[in-house]
């Protein structure tokens, strides 16, 4: 398994910002298990601030409700690492801030944490255009904390990229 490197993600960045930019659309990240790896590639690109609005890391059960709007009832039941809680915390980010696109991310990076129907590299991505449905995906990435979490910022970037191309 090849890792994508920092220049591909910063090539992932640039073509999503110029997409964005193009379409006038703003960007809003709500992460959990990449810490803001999305909204930091992101603001790597000198004027980013044209079409990204602001990115929410929200790693507790408590800040995935307070930030996002995430219902206890959902993280009681599903936990956070289902489509349940990732649609709201995708539609969660749209509602708090000004962004028309957003993306959200939530898994098990390792290297513990994880469990039989949830082993480590389960990561589960939601894409949402303002006014639009929320597409969900479950993602089961191999190898360490660091390549579990540079395969989902690749995979949140691509499906921004497909987001906008719909």
């Amino acid at each position: 398994m090849s890792l994508p490197s920092d220049a591909d993600l910063d090539a992932l960045a640039r073509a999503l910002g110029q997409q964005l930019l193009q379409l006038r659309q703003m960007l809003v990240t709500a992460e959990s298990c990449t810490g803001g790896w999305i909204a930091k590639c992101i603001t790597d690109i000198p004027g980013s601030s044209a079409w990204f609005d602001c990115g929410m890391v929200a790693y507790s059960y408590e800040a995935k409700q307070a930030l996002l709007g995430v219902r206890p009832q959902t993280l009681e039941q599903f936990g956070a690492v289902s489509r349940e809680t990732v649609v709201e915390m995708v539609s969660g980010a749209l509602v708090h801030s000004g962004a028309t696109l957003a993306v959200a991310v939530t898994g098990i990076a390792g290297p513990g944490g994880g469990s039989e129907d949830k082993p480590v590299g389960s990561v589960w991505i939601g894409w949402k255009r303002r006014g639009g449905y929320a597409r969900a995906e479950l993602f089961r990435f191999e190898g360490d904390r660091d390549a579990v979490r540079r395969q989902t910022v690749v995979a949140a970037l691509r499906g921004l990229q497909r987001q906008l191309g719909d």
